[in-house]
């Protein structure tokens, strides 16, 4: 396909054909090479089709092919003329992360407190494929958790009315009716809230290595050698049968779009539409309380090895999510739908979190005002992958991968070899490469860089 290279670190498929407008890609050489291995390329094309899609259809600096939009996908849609997909949200919505901040430094945790408390925190807080937690509620509670989102949480106990005002949204999204969805997706969602899953999710104690931006990092109460903690997580099962659900619903009624199945879609004023994002705003609740309880686990864990220990949060940030924004189109400010499949928020002055692989670095950026003039106000969310999790498994070896940690000082938890083995560092892009596109490209800058010093996964 044509591709023109607009600068150093963007890149355009021009329109052509059915493509109602060209694509952006923002991506270093290195980074565009491994986009062009699978079909992140084409899916930006095809997404460009879709109707009243305004101004680009793009891909980020991480981006790697996913279900309908790429992983690393952004595109705005006109609410009377476009329309909304779930396979432009993903299956787990609300995938985010928060970042906690400590007043302990890494000189702290010797090694010995440090396999301790990853100890202590992997039998607090419930990890693996369809695991259930440790909060017990009925329906009716459920639904309250669909409605009020990380409130719920506080109000229950778990944490405090300031966490509130450090996540994106206040950790609530509307409209969030619970009826908009299914006696299915409420089985798989009501034993698991409080748990982490499997995947890529993780919970990692990490200490700041560097700060690039003093009075940034300042304001947000990071500062050198200072310990954190990163919880990476989403809805679950609940968030995932939401979007089986729709993609059902939506392909009985509207059929299948002509370049790509996976990006069937509804109007978003219609009926249908309209009930997909009330539900998945509702997953996304479920999302924002999951995580609050967790921080609240943290805490309790880290009070038991340390008195006077104080834990923050920093910020939580969305993942997979469509969102209604005010965005200048044409010159003038209108409301429009935003979907961010694998992309982050990048407002201006407001935190963006990029979590790493296991053994790499994650980072802490601030958002820009250029971001949202070129990509929506957006930026990655991670390093992305480079290959599938079967070629991980059958490539590496879990054993192996806990050993090169555990070589760097890292130590691990996880439920299983197999879980290791797929998320090994070497199955994702350089995520140094990722930041360092994302700052030069003005779309997100650096503040800090994060790195692991032991990490629970699923």
């Amino acid at each position: 396909m044509k591709l023109k290279k607009i600068s150093e670190n963007e890149w355009e498929i021009p329109k052509e054909g059915k493509m109602l407008v060209p694509g952006k890609i923002f991506a270093s050489e290195k980074l565009m090479e491994k986009m062009k291995e699978d079909k992140t390329l084409e899916q930006v094309k095809n997404v460009a089709t879709l109707p009243g899609i305004l101004k680009y259809s793009i891909a980020l600096m991480d981006a790697h092919q996913g279900y309908g939009f790429s992983i690393g996908g952004v595109a705005a849609f006109d609410l009377d003329k476009g329309i909304i997909s779930p396979g432009g949200v993903g299956y787990d919505i609300d995938c985010s992360v928060r970042l906690l901040k400590t007043n302990l430094k890494a000189g702290d945790l010797n090694d010995k407190k440090k396999k301790e408390i990853l100890h202590s925190l992997f039998r607090a807080v419930p990890s693996g494929v369809g695991r259930g937690g440790n909060v017990n509620i009925t329906y009716k509670e459920l639904d309250e958790v669909l409605k009020k989102g990380a409130k719920w949480a506080v109000e229950k106990g778990y944490g405090y009315k300031e966490d509130l005002k450090h996540l994106e949204e206040n950790g609530n999204l509307n409209p969030c009716n619970p009826d908009d969805v299914s006696k299915r997706a409420r089985q798989r969602g009501i034993g698991q809230l409080g748990t982490l899953g499997a995947g890529n999710h993780f919970l990692e104690i990490q200490k700041v290595e560097k700060i690039f931006d003093l009075e940034t990092a300042k304001k947000l109460g990071l500062e050198k050698d200072q310990i954190t903690i990163m919880i990476h997580c989403g809805s679950r099962g609940l968030g995932h049968q939401v979007a089986s659900d729709y993609i059902k619903l939506m392909e009985d009624k509207y059929g299948w779009p002509e370049y790509d199945r996976e990006l069937i879609n509804a109007p978003i004023k219609s009926e249908l539409g309209k009930k997909y994002f009330s539900a998945m705003n509702c997953a996304a609740n479920f999302a924002f309380a999951n995580k609050q309880i967790i921080t609240h686990w943290v805490r309790e864990q880290f009070k038991h090895y340390f008195k006077n220990v104080k834990i923050d949060v920093v910020y939580e940030v969305c993942h997979n999510i469509a969102k209604i924004e005010k965005h200048i189109i044409d010159g003038k400010e209108k409301e429009i739908l935003v979907m961010r499949k694998g992309a982050t928020r990048s407002f201006p002055n407001q935190p963006v979190l990029i979590p790493g692989s296991m053994g790499t670095a994650s980072y802490v950026l601030i958002g820009t005002e250029k971001a949202m003039e070129v990509s929506f106000g957006s930026t990655a969310h991670g390093a992305g992958r480079v290959a599938s999790r079967t070629s991980a498994r059958k490539s590496v070896r879990g054993e192996d991968v806990k050993k090169q940690l555990n070589e760097k000082g890292i130590d691990v938890e996880a439920g299983s070899w197999k879980g290791l083995s797929e998320e090994a560092p070497q199955m994702y892009k350089d995520i140094d490469e990722v930041v360092r596109v994302s700052h030069e490209a003005g779309i997100g800058n650096l503040v800090a860089k994060l790195i692991p010093i032991a990490v629970m996964k699923g």
